[in-house]
C-alpha cells in the first residue's frame, strides 16, 4: 500500500489528482472553524460542552463543526440521508427504479433529486439547529445588532449553502479527485477529532501516568482489531462458475473456468452511516419541533441497550438490503446463461438464481453481524467508561476509515496500472 501511494506521487497527473484531493479537504477543514454570522462563538461553546451523546456523535461525523456552530455545521449527514431516501424510493417508486436501471442518464437524474432533496433536509436541520440552541436546554443569545428574525434567516441560510458547498466540493473530489469524495469528508472528519480524544483520554484520570497507560492500551487494542476488520472487509466468497465449450466461425471459444466474488461485507461501512442516520435523526426532529416527548425518545433511542439493540437490528437490516441494491441475482443468472456459463451442479435458471440468493443471504449475515459487533461493543464500553478516545476510535469510526482508506487505495492502484498500461501501448 504504502509503495503504490510512493509511485503514485511520480506519476504527474495522479500527484495532480492527489494534491487536488488535499487542498480541497483542507478547505473543509477551514470551513470548520469559520463561525456563522451573529453566533456568539464563546458563549456557544461553553454550553456545548454538556451536549447529550446524540450531538457529540453528530459532532463527531461534522468533524467538530457542530460544536464551534460553524458554516460546516450540517456536515454530510444532509446528503447521506437524502441518499437514504433514494436507496430506499428505487424499490417503492417505479420511475426511480428504472433510472438506477438506465446507466449514466438514470444516474445523473438520481443524482440531481439527491442535491434538491438534499437541500431541503439541509433546511430542515438549519431550522432545527437554530430551534435547538435557542431553547433553554442551550440559552445561546444571538447578536442583537441586526433584528432576531434578520439573524435567524442568516444563520439558516449560511448552513444550507454550507451544505451545498460540502456537496460540491465532495462531487468534486469524485470527478477530479482520488476516490469518492463523500467518503473522504467523513474520513477527514473523523480523523480531525482523534488528537483531542487522545489529549481529553490522557487527562480523564487523576493520575497522568496511569491515563497515559489507559490511553495507550486503547490505541494498542484498537491496533490489534485492524487486521482483523481488513480480513473481513477482504473477504470473499468464490462461487465457480464454467463456460461451455463453443465454436464461432473457426476458432474454439470457452471451455474456460472463473468464479462469482461475493464479498462477506460487500455494503461496507453503508450500514452503519445509515442506522446512525436513522437513530439521530428524532433528535433533529426533536429540535425542530420543540417536542418534549420525543425529545426524551431521542435521548433514549441515542444511548443504552435500546441504542445498542437498534444499531444492531438496522445494521444488519441495511447489510442485506444495500446487498440486494447492488448485487442482482436474476441478472447475474441471465448474464451467465447468455454467455454459456454454469455453476457446477446447479441447474440454469431458476436454479441458478436460487443457490445465488442462498449463498448470498449466507454470506451476508456473519458480515453484517461483524459490522454491528464493531459499531455497538465500543459504544457499550464508552457508556461505562465516558472515555471519549474509545468514541472516537470506536467500531464506526475505524471500519469507516478503513473501509475509505482500502477504497481510496484501491482506486489509486487502478489508476497507476492504467498508467502503465498506457506506457506499455505507446
Amino acid at each position: 500500500m504504502l509503495s503504490s501511494l510512493i509511485d503514485a506521487f511520480k506519476v504527474p497527473e495522479l500527484r495532480k489528482k492527489i494534491f487536488f484531493t488535499l487542498a480541497i479537504l483542507a478547505l473543509y477543514r477551514l470551513g470548520a472553524y469559520i463561525p456563522v454570522p451573529g453566533i456568539p462563538f464563546k458563549a456557544f461553546a461553553d454550553s456545548f460542552t454538556d451536549a447529550g451523546v446524540s450531538m457529540t456523535m453528530l459532532d463527531l461525523f461534522t468533524g467538530g463543526a457542530l460544536s464551534h456552530f460553524s458554516v460546516f455545521s450540517l456536515g454530510i449527514m444532509p446528503y447521506i440521508t437524502a441518499s437514504i431516501i433514494m436507496q430506499l424510493m428505487q424499490g417503492v417508486i417505479p420511475a426511480v427504479g428504472r433510472w438506477a436501471k438506465e446507466g449514466d442518464t438514470g444516474r445523473k437524474k438520481i443524482t440531481q433529486v439527491t442535491r434538491y432533496l438534499t437541500l431541503g433536509l439541509g433546511l430542515i436541520n438549519a431550522v432545527g439547529y437554530l430551534f435547538l440552541f435557542k431553547s433553554p436546554a442551550y440559552g445561546v443569545v444571538f447578536s442583537s445588532v441586526v433584528p432576531e428574525i434578520m439573524t435567524d434567516i442568516i444563520v439558516v441560510f449560511t448552513l444550507v449553502a454550507g451544505t451545498a458547498f460540502i456537496m460540491w466540493m465532495g462531487e468534486l473530489i469524485t470527478q477530479r479527485g482520488i476516490g469518492n469524495g463523500m467518503s473522504l469528508i467523513i474520513f477527514v472528519s473523523i480523523v480531525s477529532r482523534v488528537p483531542s480524544a487522545i489529549f481529553s483520554s490522557v487527562n480523564l484520570q487523576a493520575d497522568m501516568g496511569m491515563g497515559i497507560a489507559v490511553t495507550a492500551l486503547i490505541v494498542l487494542v484498537v491496533l490489534a482489531c485492524i487486521p482483523a476488520i481488513i480480513f473481513v472487509e477482504r473477504a470473499q466468497r468464490r462461487i465457480p462458475v464454467n463456460y461451455a465449450k463453443r465454436v464461432q466461425g473457426r476458432k474454439m471459444m470457452g471451455g474456460q473456468s472463473t468464479y462469482i466474488p461475493l464479498k462477506v461485507n460487500a455494503a461496507g461501512v453503508i450500514p452503519i452511516i445509515f442506522a446512525s442516520c436513522l437513530i439521530y435523526f428524532p433528535a433533529q426532529i426533536a429540535a425542530l419541533f420543540n417536542i418534549d416527548w420525543l425529545t426524551n425518545v431521542a435521548n433514549a433511542m441515542s444511548a443504552g441497550w435500546i441504542n445498542w439493540i437498534l444499531t444492531v437490528l438496522l445494521i444488519v437490516f441495511f447489510a442485506y438490503f444495500y446487498t440486494s441494491m447492488v448485487f442482482n441475482p436474476d441478472e447475474t443468472a441471465d448474464n451467465l446463461r447468455k454467455q454459456g456459463g454454469f455453476i457446477p451442479g446447479v441447474r440454469p435458471g431458476s436454479a441458478t438464481v436460487t443457490y445465488i440468493k442462498n449463498v448470498l443471504h449466507r454470506v451476508t449475515l456473519p458480515g453484517g453481524i461483524f459490522i454491528a459487533a464493531i459499531a455497538v461493543v465500543p459504544s457499550i464500553i464508552f457508556f461505562f467508561t465516558g472515555n471519549t478516545l474509545i468514541q472516537a476510535l470506536g467500531g464506526t469510526s475505524i471500519l469507516i476509515m478503513i473501509g475509505v482508506a482500502l477504497d481510496t487505495m484501491s482506486k489509486v492502484e487502478s489508476q497507476l496500472k492504467m498508467h502503465n498500461y498506457d506506457g506499455f501501448f505507446k
